[in-house]
């Protein structure tokens, strides 16, 4: 596999990552739910990032890109919904449909839990997954999630599967 560099999202990203998002967006959307189509604009993009950096400031997430060697965004991975309190976060990603296979979602997802462990002191991590997303299921099983029901009374989604795991 060839060099990847996982670092935090910053404001300069803006460009880079509209065309991230525009490239791949028929192949997520495919995948997962679609973005409002606002987003997809130079300012669309950039509240976006100040939105996630003010999360990320108040410890709520931690936003992350993916670089190949040339610099060029082809992932991204977050913790989100981080609680302190619950020791817990749910964990994303998406990963450019050309670089799928590769392994890159594995290696963000393993970067996801180190940062969970180490920074952010976290002792659980849920992913959830829509039941077709065959590729992001054996991903998170690789990485030790296991499946587990929603909870009771919660939003029980059919469409999607929950995966856990301790830390």
């Amino acid at each position: 596999m060839q060099p990847f560099n996982i670092r935090e999202l910053t404001r300069t990203d803006t460009e880079a990552l509209l065309a991230f998002e525009v490239r791949n967006r028929d192949w997520f959307e495919s995948h997962i739910d679609a973005r409002d189509p606002a987003f997809y604009s130079l300012s669309g993009v950039a509240k976006h990032i100040e939105d996630y950096l003010a999360d990320f400031e108040m410890g709520a997430w931690h936003p992350l890109v993916i670089e190949d060697a040339n610099r060029k965004i082809v992932g991204r991975a977050n913790l989100k919904s981080i609680d302190s309190t619950l020791s817990s976060a749910e964990v994303g990603y998406r990963i450019d449909q050309q670089f799928c296979g590769q392994g890159l979602a594995t290696l963000a997802l393993r970067h996801l839990i180190e940062q969970a462990r180490e920074r952010w002191k976290l002792k659980q991590l849920a992913a959830y997954i829509f039941k077709e997303n065959v590729g992001s299921r054996k991903v998170v099983e690789r990485c030790g999630f296991l499946p587990h029901a929603h909870s009771p009374g919660g939003e029980d989604v059919e469409a999607e599967c929950r995966f856990i795991l301790s830390i």
